[in-house]
Formats: C-alpha cells, sequence, structure tokens
C-alpha cells in the first residue's frame, strides 16, 4: 500500500532512538524527508547519517525540549531544511513515575510543554500543506490506571485531551490530529531493558500482564503512528489509537 509519503516533510522529537527512531526510520523508509531532536548530539547525528542513507533529506539538533525557544528554534529550522512541513510528530516523555514535585515537574515540561511547544509553532507550518497531520504519542497509561499512575499517566492523559482539542480546531484547515497509545513496548536502551535488568520482579510481574506474552516492538509502534500519520489515512483525526496487544482491558468505545 503506498502511503503517500514520498517527498513529504516530517519532524519527530526524541528521533534518536526506541519509539521516535522506529517513526523517523519508517517515514524515510517510505520516502519521506525528516527532521529529529534529542538531547545526545553524538546520536543525532548517527540517526540522520542513517536517515540520509535511506536517499532522503534529514537534518536534526541536540536540543532540551523543556527549552521552548530551542524547540520553536528548531521546527522553524527543520521547515526551513526540508522545504516545508507536513507531519510532527511530538515524542519525547520525561518518563516521570515516582509521585513528588520533580517528577510533575518534569512530566509537565516535557511531555506537555515540549508538545505544545512543537505544535504551536508548526500549526502555521503546516496550514501550508495539502495534507497537514500531527500524531502525539501518548501512553496507555493515560487511558487506564497502571503502575504508572500519577504524574507519568495523568499527564499522558492530558496530551490525549490535547490532541483532540487540536483535532477539533483545526479540521477546517485540512490539518489532521491524532494520538497513539503504545502499551509496553521493548527495545534496546529503554526503559523496559533497564527495569528487565534492574528489577527483575517487576519486569516479570509487567511482561505477565501482556496477553500476547510479549511486549511491542518500537517497530510495531512505528507501523501505527505512520499510517495515522500518512495523507492515506484523510478521514481519520480526533482519534487516540492503542497500540497494546490486549493489554489494557477496557472497551475502546
Amino acid at each position: 500500500m503506498d502511503l503517500g509519503l514520498k517527498g513529504r516533510k516530517a519532524i519527530v522529537t526524541g528521533g534518536s532512538k526506541g519509539i521516535g527512531r522506529a517513526i523517523a526510520e519508517l517515514l524515510a523508509d517510505e520516502g519521506c524527508n525528516v527532521g529529529i531532536c534529542a538531547r545526545n548530539g553524538d546520536e543525532v547525528d548517527a540517526a540522520v547519517a542513517s536517515l540520509k542513507a535511506k536517499g532522503v533529506d534529514a537534518c536534526g539538533s541536540a536540543i532540551d525540549v523543556r527549552e521552548g525557544d530551542a524547540v520553536r528554534k528548531w521546527v522553524a529550522d527543520c521547515a526551513a531544511a526540508l522545504g516545508g512541513l507536513d507531519i510532527v510528530v511530538p515524542n519525547v516523555s520525561a518518563l516521570a513515575i515516582e509521585r513528588n514535585e520533580d517528577s510533575w515537574r518534569a512530566q509537565f515540561e516535557v511531555d506537555i510543554l515540549h508538545t505544545v511547544n512543537t505544535c504551536e509553532a508548526a500549526l502555521p507550518l503546516l496550514e501550508k500543506s495539502d495534507a497537514g497531520s500531527i500524531v502525539i504519542i501518548s501512553s496507555v497509561s493515560g487511558v487506564e490506571i497502571d503502575f504508572a499512575a500519577g504524574p507519568y499517566g495523568a499527564f499522558k492523559a492530558a496530551l490525549i485531551h490535547y490532541a483532540k482539542t487540536l483535532a477539533c480546531e483545526n479540521a477546517g484547515k485540512n490539518i489532521r490530529v491524532n494520538s497513539v497509545s503504545p502499551g509496553n513496548t521493548y527495545f534496546e536502551g529503554g526503559v523496559w531493558e533497564m527495569i528487565e535488568n534492574n528489577l527483575p520482579d517487576l519486569f516479570s510481574t509487567a511482561l505477565g500482564l501482556n496477553k500476547t506474552g510479549r511486549m511491542a516492538t518500537a517497530e510495531e509502534v512505528a507501523n501505527a503512528s505512520v499510517f495515522l500519520a500518512s495523507p492515506i489515512a484523510t478521514f481519520i483525526t480526533g482519534t487516540n489509537l492503542v497500540v497494546d496487544g490486549a493489554l489494557t482491558n477496557r472497551v475502546q468505545y
């Protein structure tokens, strides 16, 4: 199936590893030009080189997404380098689970403000596209209570609400906005590998909740995200797509 992504221009925050990297790589595989950001400059450079090797234009910056001015500059720089903007994927998360003031602040600044700043900076550019699309990466912790309830779950729920708000406000401008809520996702260097190595009892308990007997791969989350972002999903907007292998027990209305 042709997703209609060849020659499109996309940006992904946290695009140097994990889900963000998988999304960026799949977009490039589909012929999309891609801009990324992350904190580690060496990792950004390596990811950009990998994307360019696929025959597309790519760019990247090492920034702290908690700094609004840096985020806005990155969006503008990517649009200038790529020649416009069609797709925006705010993906970075603080992954702050502990119930203390620092975690609440980190989740707000990283998950919420970085997403708001990215989207608000991108919207005027997306208005110029004939297929503008935003896909916000949330979590199943935002749709039901689990071990990550608290700052992580609360702000992931807020992202779903924000995505729906943007979808309603921008539908008339031909800009679609959706969110994706992954379940447990295992990848090298990710939080679940860390838990497996350092908290084996927690890992075993979490794995046991997965009805498929395994966790998702970053590539499986990317498949869903890139489909939603692509022009082929022309009439899907304002939805939250749960990608969890039936991990959650809630009925999706």
